[in-house]
């Protein structure tokens, strides 16, 4: 029997490959836009807290229990940035061709080996609003960052992802189901599965 889930997010690329990736685990997912076009204010400084306050904003506005991914990229040359500002790092409003350029100017000059990067992803699970025992789980996944954008696929910063496993393919030269297999999303939703396991987890 599927279970409903609000999904805490108002990126419609973003929430297609969540709900790609949670409905053969059983979800009906709902989209948060179904009951608010409101977003919560993300002010903390980690990807954990910051799903943590999408879904408990998700699941408070829904009555149902929540999902939410806080994710963005890390790059080894810029001490981890652009980490939790990944979505707004050349500002307001979110624009992937302008954090990509900025990305870009930010690395020039740097060899491949200098380049290493990876994306992070946290997911937060909640029962209900005042869940005090939400299931987070991580996910990651390491590349380098090109000098240029490849790729038509993605969003985000994977035109510019390497995956050098993957026949030196960006995250946007992938296919969908090849970036759920790699994917720092994929890696997280397969924690956060594993977590659950006989699947009580949404019946307490």
């Amino acid at each position: 029997m599927s279970r409903q889930l609000v999904l805490a997010s108002q990126n419609p690329k973003k929430s297609k490959e969540l709900d790609a990736l949670l409905r053969p685990l059983g979800w009906q997912v709902r989209p948060l836009s179904d009951f608010t076009g409101e977003s919560p204010v993300e002010d903390a400084s980690t990807f954990v807290e910051n799903a943590l306050i999408k879904a408990r904003h998700a699941a408070r506005l829904s009555g149902l229990p929540a999902i939410a991914d806080d994710s963005g990229l890390e790059v080894d040359a810029l001490g981890g940035a652009p980490g939790v500002y990944s979505a707004r790092y050349a500002g307001e409003p979110s624009d992937d061709a302008a954090n990509n350029r900025k990305l870009l100017d930010a690395l020039a000059g740097l060899p491949p080996e200098r380049r290493g990067a990876r994306f992070v992803c946290a997911l937060a699970l909640l029962r209900h609003a005042d869940d005090p025992v939400p299931v987070i789980a991580i996910g990651t996944w390491s590349g380098q960052i090109l000098a240029a954008p490849r790729g038509q696929g993605g969003f985000g910063y994977d035109p510019l992802f390497l995956v050098p496993e993957l026949e030196g393919r960006s995250a946007a030269e992938l296919s969908a189901d090849e970036k759920a297999q790699h994917s720092h999303r994929g890696g997280a939703l397969r924690n956060l599965a594993n977590q659950l396991g006989n699947d009580s987890f949404l019946s307490k």
